[in-house]
């Protein structure tokens, strides 16, 4: 059997990986991926919980569904997004996406 500190440095790394996307990218789309990456190592986080947890209840499994629902409606939004400030300005660099300034 696998010990739960394996699966809390492997989230713990799959974590670190999808914060250094999501702040170091300039490409709106590549820090929705980092995003993504985070909410799986919470996944990950979760499920070893439940796993190794004492009672076995299906706590950890439903807030991963629910983790799941949340990452699926965060892409959908945010590809839509993405997809009309593409439409409106031909671009996705964060850093020229200002519209809100005066």
């Amino acid at each position: 059997m696998i010990p739960l500190s394996w699966y809390l440095i492997f989230a713990a790394a799959l974590f670190s990986v999808g914060l250094f996307g999501a702040l170091s990218r300039r490409n709106a789309v590549a820090i929705l991926l980092g995003i993504e990456l985070m909410l799986n190592a919470i996944n990950v986080n979760l499920v070893a919980f439940w796993r190794y947890g004492d009672v076995m209840v299906l706590a950890g499994q439903v807030f991963a569904v629910i983790v799941f629902a949340v990452a699926a409606a965060e892409v959908s939004v945010g590809l839509a997004l993405v997809i009309s400030v593409y439409r409106r300005r031909n671009t996705v660099v964060a850093d020229e996406l200002d519209m809100l300034k005066w």
